[in-house]
């Protein structure tokens, strides 16, 4: 029998997933330096590898996954919107996105000790997709 701490938590990280890489895509064409630009892009391409990966195991367990809350999701949008038409710097795209990764860790971890009785490979995607927003948040530090 599949555990239904295991799908639970696939579907937190599917929408984590999602929702960092239209974080990402949301600043991408605001940004000046080209260095951050690929360390955004590279960071995004993890976590659509990463989206692959959980996309796999849905599918073995005949699951949809699970879209970000749209109320999260637009009130990003004008979070981003806003701040940046008020300041388009790199340093404010550097910030909103620690704010976010921030976030995500929080909630991953929250989810984490919700579904304690979870598989360890969607515990493992987990702790994996935890370990690229604090990535991310450090390699921020140098744009802030």
């Amino acid at each position: 029998m599949i555990e239904p701490d295991t799908i639970q938590l696939l579907r937190e990280c599917d929408a984590g997933v999602k929702m960092g890489v239209a974080s990402i895509d949301g600043v991408l064409e605001h940004v000046k330096n080209e260095e951050f630009r690929r360390c955004l892009t590279s960071c995004k391409q993890d976590h659509e590898a990463l989206d692959h990966e959980l996309q796999g195991l849905l599918d073995k367990y005949h699951d949809e996954g699970k879209n970000p809350n749209p109320m999260a999701k637009g009130m990003s949008w004008m979070k981003t919107n806003v701040m940046l038409g008020v300041n388009e710097t790199d340093e404010t795209v550097a910030s909103m996105m620690t704010d976010g990764c921030n976030m995500g860790v929080k909630s991953l971890h929250r989810y984490l000790n919700q579904y304690q009785a979870a598989d360890e490979t969607s515990k493992n995607i987990a702790k994996r997709l935890i370990h690229l927003e604090e990535q991310l948040t450090a390699d921020m530090r140098r744009f802030l």
